[in-house]
């Protein structure tokens, strides 16, 4: 058999293997950023997915030029003109655009704590589901500036406060722009402009009204351990909390959020946050407590100031004295009131305090 009818077996085998292409690197990119963002985001990170972004704005652009890219004259494209298919291109934007969703998707499930965050980690994750089914639909060029509008927006997001060590709101709505900006100055430098960059502004829109109501959580502060304890100490770099210890039954966990308590004791609520090296912050612990009339009223606010870069994150906590028998619920919250995680808690009154667990954090 001679090299070219090698070479042509070889082709159609691959055109053959490319309707489950997309399976194979959805299961497989999803696994491997799963494995390898981990409970924390490095500076690698955001270059891998700032040159996914790169690479979908460069295809964008190329499928723009008023030349189809297999009609093209380049000696490059006459090389592997065997080979190419016009597929290709829009099949490069499935993969980028679903590689970006997978790491957004975890990135942003891992800093949800509550049930308005994680409706926005939903959306994403039908945008990663719904990407694999999309291949025929980036030649609709409206939905391909869309895709990478959106991309662009959430990546920002999450890279500008990381790099600039602050989580102040003004630096979520400038994210926004500048990614929406990216999406509309790309679209003005391509030589066609196909489709419709018209709603790259409407997702803009939505995304700071879904960060006005508290739908996006405050990336990239992740929740590591939120802990009630009824006495607390530090030594040797670590804290002691005495812990409700659950029940017998319980085997898998041993402490318990339904506190058995002496009236007028003191409660701490210990919580580990984990922020990227250089982030300074000020953090506060909201108390509530549930009335059957009124829900959930607030007992106190207390604040504390953090520091980022410890992998295990940054440990504060707050306390309070007397509380009331009922459901409780603290909420960790960033200096504008964004919710980082809600921990709820029952309270009982008993006369003699019950078995503790001392647990070390």
């Amino acid at each position: 058999m001679s090299f070219s009818q090698l070479a042509n077996t070889a082709v159609n085998h691959v055109r053959k293997l490319a309707d489950v292409m997309p399976a194979v690197f959805f299961v497989g990119g999803f696994v491997w950023d799963a494995l390898t963002i981990g409970r924390n985001v490095a500076p690698l990170d955001l270059w891998i997915f700032a040159g996914y972004l790169f690479c979908a704005a460069v295809i964008l652009y190329l499928i723009g030029r008023p030349v189809p890219l297999e009609n093209s004259e380049s000696k490059l494209v006459s090389v592997f003109r065997k080979v190419y298919s016009p597929r290709l291109p829009y099949f490069l934007l499935q993969f980028l655009f679903g590689s970006l969703f997978s790491a957004l998707f975890i990135l942003y499930f891992k800093s949800s704590s509550h049930w308005l965050a994680w409706l926005m980690s939903l959306v994403l994750a039908g945008l990663l589901v719904a990407n694999e089914f999309l291949e025929s639909e980036y030649k609709r060029f409206t939905l391909s500036w869309s895709m990478f509008g959106l991309c662009a927006m959430l990546l920002f997001n999450f890279a500008l406060p990381f790099l600039l060590g602050s989580i102040h709101a003004v630096w979520f709505y400038l994210s926004t722009l500048l990614g929406a900006g990216l999406a509309f100055w790309l679209y003005k430098k391509t030589p066609n402009h196909l489709g419709s960059i018209k709603p790259v502004a409407g997702i803009a829109v939505l995304l700071m009204l879904a960060y006005a109501v508290d739908m996006i959580p405050p990336v990239p502060l992740v929740k590591r351990d939120v802990a009630m304890a009824f006495a607390l100490e530090k030594a040797n770099g670590q804290y002691r909390l005495s812990q409700q210890a659950s029940p017998w039954w319980m085997l898998l966990r041993k402490t318990s959020n339904d506190l058995e308590m002496l009236a007028g004791q003191r409660v701490y609520c210990f919580s580990s946050i984990f922020a990227p090296p250089g982030l300074q912050a000020k953090l506060y612990h909201r108390w509530q407590h549930y009335d059957k009339k009124q829900g959930w009223v607030t007992q106190s606010r207390i604040g504390f100031s953090m520091s980022g870069g410890r992998y295990e994150g940054f440990r504060g906590y707050t306390y309070k004295s007397s509380l009331a028998e009922g459901d409780w619920r603290v909420s960790v919250e960033t200096e504008n009131e964004k919710t980082i995680t809600v921990h709820k808690f029952t309270v009982h009154h008993v006369e003699t305090a019950p078995q503790r667990v001392v647990l070390l954090y």
